[in-house]
């Protein structure tokens, strides 16, 4: 039956698991789900995540959802090269102490302004102009903590290579950035580690997997961009009334 991956790549979590089975030379079937056109509400969709969210993976008759234990079961199944999920024990710890931070202090917070820039304006609702201000504060307090964190003497967030940790955490940057703000302005230590990470990916992957995120801002400029219908509509309502 073969691997399934079920992604929209303007999901910041999807194109983590799209760049790392890619990188990998994972062979999968590419079920694109455009959350735009309310495909995730559907109710074949339904059958495999009740909660209606991507990334999923089908495996034969496994599903498996969450972006991180996608990855983690595509690095173990796969054996793909151990720096992505050490072996190590201590190496593995680190990797899992940043994504259990990411949960809390990146997560939330860089994908809201895909939200008031371009989703809120999509269905005629203005995001308080104090909502985007806090946001803005908030993210960059998030990239402040982030140096101090885990930026210390390796070249990457939890050491000397590349793991699933830095590439949750550059496609969560990668968000706002799409949308305009620059988060690496006066930032050395982060731009450097940007650099290297999408070095090691390579140009071509990152600009396969960021063309839609990248070109959002010029498809709603142009209107282009498919208007949800109501019940998708009375969905991304409640996400904004989330928006602190």
């Amino acid at each position: 039956m073969g691997l399934k991956l079920y992604l929209d790549l303007l999901s910041q979590p999807c194109r983590a698991v799209y760049i790392f089975a890619k990188k990998n030379g994972i062979p999968f079937q590419l079920h694109t789900v455009d959350l735009l056109k309310g495909q995730h509400v559907s109710e074949q969709f339904l059958q495999l995540n009740c909660q209606r969210k991507v990334p999923v993976l089908k495996d034969g008759n496994f599903v498996l959802t969450e972006s991180s234990a996608i990855l983690i079961y595509l690095s173990s199944k796969y054996q793909v090269a151990d720096h992505w999920y050490p072996a190590d024990l201590q190496a593995r710890a680190r990797v899992h102490e940043y994504l259990g931070w990411h949960t809390d202090n990146i997560r939330g917070i860089f994908g809201v302004p895909l939200w008031t820039k371009v989703l809120g304006p999509l269905i005629g609702t203005q995001i308080p102009e104090e909502k985007v201000e806090r946001n803005r504060k908030n993210m960059f307090e998030s990239l402040q903590r982030l140096e101090e964190k885990f930026f210390g003497d390796g070249t990457f967030l939890t050491g000397y290579q590349v793991t699933v940790a830095d590439l949750m955490c550059l496609e969560e940057l990668m968000q706002p950035v799409a949308l305009g703000y620059n988060l690496f302005e006066g930032r050395p230590q982060l731009t450097a580690w940007r650099a290297r990470v999408e070095e090691f990916l390579g140009a071509n992957l990152c600009q396969q997997a960021h063309g839609r995120i990248l070109s959002i801002q010029e498809q709603a400029a142009k209107n282009t961009l498919p208007v949800p219908y109501p019940e998708v509509q009375s969905r991304m309502m409640l996400r904004i009334a989330r928006i602190p």
